[in-house]
């Protein structure tokens, strides 16, 4: 579909640069102000020029985009299936576009202004009761380097509530084992800083100090990237790749469901934390949420495990 997209774009030159150099100075802006990631400057990209590939199907200028095309456009990514989610993508995408062009006056009225977004099916997230942490956890075969790492970075998950992305980007000065704290990078480059348990301080310093991280196992080559905590086999910096494939193997070991991923721990610390009396203020800043709106789906997990614990222990319910 890109390359359709990409070469349907080349072949209609009449209004192309006009729209692609405001996308450019859009993204620009973006990034310089908004601290947007590689990752969502991408995703604008590909949504903003799908969106101009329909314009010139259709015939229509960037000035002349109003509700009705873009409810056309919304239409059409229905029918070619897309998920609820892409299409919100989308929207979203549009909507701060054009947000940007009223607000730089290189439109009138903002086309989206009339245009409700649907609203998309919440999923609680999934979660972990503490037998199946420990289950999980003990999968690691610490008596190896690279099982012990492993183990490390599974108690870092559950001590902290870091993000798969935060727990890779780790260097040794963002750790701070006699404070117990550490700094980490999270989403739109914003930082925070996050206290470490007792238990996760002492397996990360006992990796940091690890004999063999300097010396050439059967599996495994010596630490080659001085500032990265957590190493891959070769030495260097352990990628979001190495690491989820890892996981999947752990997982597969436990007998717990394939739905849990490493973004699962972080769920289940936050909900362990609420059961244990953290209020939700507090749970936000430590796991960067912008929004205490993001946070509040921790209390809907909290009451779903109570009723199946509940469920499970109460003999009427044993019974029936």
């Amino acid at each position: 579909m890109l390359q359709w997209i990409f070469f349907s774009i080349l072949a209609e030159g009449r209004f192309m640069s006009t729209y692609l150099d405001e996308v450019n100075k859009y993204l620009a802006v973006m990034e310089a102000i908004k601290n947007a990631s590689p990752h969502t400057l991408r995703n604008y990209r590909l949504d903003l020029i799908a969106f101009h590939s329909f314009l010139l199907e259709k015939e229509v200028s960037l000035n002349e985009v109003d509700k009705k095309v873009v409810r056309a456009y919304l239409a059409y990514l229905n029918a070619e299936d897309f998920k609820k989610r892409t299409v919100l993508r989308h929207l979203s995408s549009l909507r701060s576009f054009f947000k940007y062009l009223t607000r730089e006056k290189k439109i009138q009225l903002n086309p989206l202004d009339e245009i409700e977004s649907p609203k998309l099916e919440k999923h609680l997230p999934a979660s972990l009761n503490y037998e199946h942490v420990e289950r999980l956890f003990a999968q690691a075969d610490v008596g190896c380097y690279l099982g012990f790492r492993d183990r490390c970075a599974l108690e870092l998950f559950y001590s902290s509530g870091l993000r798969i992305s935060e727990l890779i980007a780790l260097d040794r000065k963002d750790v701070d084992l006699e404070g117990r704290l550490m700094r980490l990078k999270g989403k739109g480059k914003k930082e925070r800083v996050v206290p470490i348990t007792e238990t996760a301080g002492r397996w990360l310093s006992s990796y940091l100090e690890h004999p063999e991280r300097h010396t050439e196992g059967d599996l495994h080559k010596p630490q080659q990237d001085r500032e990265a905590i957590f190493l891959n086999r070769w030495g260097k910096r352990l990628t979001v790749r190495s690491l989820d494939r890892t996981f999947k193997q752990y997982l597969v070991k436990s007998g717990l469901s394939l739905r849990i991923t490493p973004h699962t721990i972080r769920h289940t610390i936050a909900t362990h934390w609420l059961e244990k009396g953290m209020d939700l203020k507090t749970i936000q800043v430590l796991l960067g949420h912008s929004s205490l709106g993001t946070t509040t789906i921790y209390t809907q997990v909290s009451k779903r495990l109570k009723r199946e614990v509940y469920e499970k222990a109460h003999p009427r319910a044993l019974s029936d």
